[in-house]
């Protein structure tokens, strides 16, 4: 079953920010956090989800993601610290 998300990975508080969109956000933090992915997820090791959004749909999810990326920093930075302003890693939040 699909559950689109649009998800914030980060290295540290305040670090590199890495935001995607997913069908399936459980297997797609996993994948950030064994390194799995590549490219710059890998290289900058954006291993701890900060923020996410469950979405309706794909669509949704990914104007919602677009939507982000066309943001500031700063946009990004006060939408993780809005509903996570210790920045702790969520995925133990998301784990069946």
């Amino acid at each position: 079953m699909k559950n689109p998300a649009i998800y914030i990975m980060t290295n540290r508080r305040n670090g590199t920010l890495y935001t995607g969109v997913t069908s399936d956000l459980l297997k797609r933090v996993w994948q950030h956090k064994q390194g799995s992915l590549g490219g710059f997820s890998a290289k900058y090791k954006t291993t701890l989800l900060v923020y996410f959004e469950q979405c309706e749909n794909m669509l949704s999810a990914i104007t919602r993601e677009k939507q982000i990326k066309a943001g500031s920093r700063k946009k990004k930075l006060q939408l993780i610290e809005q509903t996570n302003p210790t920045w702790r890693d969520l995925y133990p939040d998301i784990l069946p």
